[in-house]
């Protein structure tokens, strides 16, 4: 297990700091975990389970082509 912290969640996902924690309080991001009094860090694996739940519901919401 691996965890990453802010300036890579923000790299890998395209989002604002602000944005990040927005999600997070609206509880539709994964939460961080608390490695010090002032450091966090998220679980590398929940991030890439974020990103792919939002291209599976992108895809989810596209409508198909006409063959």
């Amino acid at each position: 297990m691996k965890l990453i912290r802010i300036k890579e969640v923000m790299s890998r996902t395209g989002l604002a700091r602000s944005t990040v924690y927005k999600y997070i309080s609206e509880n539709n991001f994964p939460k961080p975990i608390k490695l010090g009094s002032r450091a966090v860090a998220w679980v590398e694996s929940e991030i890439e389970g974020w990103i792919n739940d939002v291209i599976h519901e992108r895809d989810r919401e596209q409508p198909e082509p006409n063959t």
